[in-house]
C-alpha cells in the first residue's frame, strides 16, 4: 500500500469547519438579524447587546451571539468595537428615512410593488428609491389597472410573494375603486391617492404655481394642463415636474401615506 497515495489523507486538520467571520459593529453598519429578519443600522450598544435602527427609526436590541447576523446575506458574528463608537450626524433619504451609506442593494425579493405607469414609477424612484433598494423591493409599472384581476392571477401572490399596488384616482364611485373592490387576496394590498394623475400629487408650490389648472370634463387631463401652463408637449412638462421633486416634502400627504403602507406590507417578515 506504500506509495498508493501522494500524501497522508489524515494529515492536517481534517475536522476543520468553515469559520464565521467576526466583524466590528461599527456605527451605521447595516446588518440583518438572522432569526427575526429585522434589518437595520448599528446605532449603539446596551447591556451587552447591539442596537439596530431600521429605516422607520424603530430600534431593537440583539445579543451579540455567534453567527447571529447576516451581512450582504452571509452569516457573521458581530463584536463590539475596541474604541468607543461615536454616532455621526444622521443623513436622511428623499423619503425622510435614515440614510444608510456604503451598503449594496439587497437581492430582489419575490414581492413587488406595481404602479400605474412610467411616470408613477419615476416619481416613486425619486423619493423612495434608496429605501426600496435597501429592502430589495422592485417597482414595476403597469399600463393602467383595467386588467388588474388577470395581472394578479398571473403574479400568483402568496406567503413570501406579496404584492402592493398603487392606484391613481382611488376615490369612492370611480372606475378604479370598483376594480380594486374585486381584489380579495390577503397577500395583495392596494392603496392609492385621490389625484387624477400622479402629476397632481406633486405640490403646486414645488412647481412655482398657485394650483393645478382645472381641466374641463371630457378633455384629456395632461393635455389640458399643458395648454393651461403654456407647454407644448406632456413629455416636456413631465421632465420639468420631476426635476422639481427633491424629497417627500414636494408631494402631497395621500401619496406619501399610500407608498409607506405598501412598503411596510411587502417587506413584512414571513410568519
Amino acid at each position: 500500500m506504500v506509495g498508493r497515495y501522494d500524501r497522508d489523507v489524515l494529515a492536517g486538520d481534517w475536522r476543520r469547519r468553515k469559520v464565521t467571520p467576526e466583524i466590528e459593529a461599527e456605527i451605521d453598519l447595516v446588518v440583518e438579524d438572522a432569526d427575526s429578519g429585522f434589518c437595520g443600522a448599528v446605532v449603539g450598544f446596551e447591556s451587552g447587546a447591539v442596537v439596530l435602527e431600521d429605516r422607520h427609526g424603530r430600534r431593537r436590541n440583539f445579543p451579540l451571539r455567534p453567527a447571529a447576523f447576516l451581512l450582504d446575506g452571509q452569516p457573521v458574528t458581530l463584536r463590539r468595537p475596541a474604541r468607543p463608537a461615536v454616532p455621526a450626524a444622521r443623513r436622511r433619504t428623499a423619503s425622510g428615512s435614515i440614510a444608510v451609506d456604503n451598503v449594496r442593494a439587497r437581492v430582489a425579493k419575490a414581492s413587488r410593488i406595481w404602479v400605474e405607469g412610467v411616470h408613477d414609477a419615476a416619481l416613486v424612484e425619486r423619493i423612495w428609491g434608496d429605501d426600496l433598494r435597501i429592502e430589495g423591493v422592485v417597482v414595476e409599472p403597469l399600463d393602467g389597472v383595467d386588467a388588474l384581476d388577470a395581472e394578479i392571477r398571473d403574479f400568483a401572490p402568496g406567503p413570501g410573494r406579496r404584492l402592493g399596488v398603487l392606484v391613481d384616482h382611488l376615490v369612492p364611485g370611480s372606475k378604479e375603486s370598483r376594480i380594486v373592490a374585486r381584489v380579495t387576496s390577503p397577500y395583495v394590498l392596494v392603496t392609492g391617492h385621490p389625484y387624477v394623475d400622479v402629476w397632481q400629487a406633486v405640490k403646486p408650490a414645488a412647481l412655482g404655481i398657485r394650483a393645478w389648472p382645472v381641466v374641463p370634463p371630457g378633455q384629456p387631463w395632461k393635455e389640458g394642463v399643458c395648454a393651461a401652463l403654456g407647454v407644448a408637449e406632456p413629455a416636456d412638462l413631465w421632465r420639468r415636474i420631476l426635476a422639481r421633486v427633491d424629497s417627500f416634502a414636494d408631494v402631497e400627504t395621500p401619496l406619501i401615506n399610500a407608498m409607506e403602507r405598501l412598503i411596510d406590507f411587502v417587506t413584512e417578515p414571513e410568519g
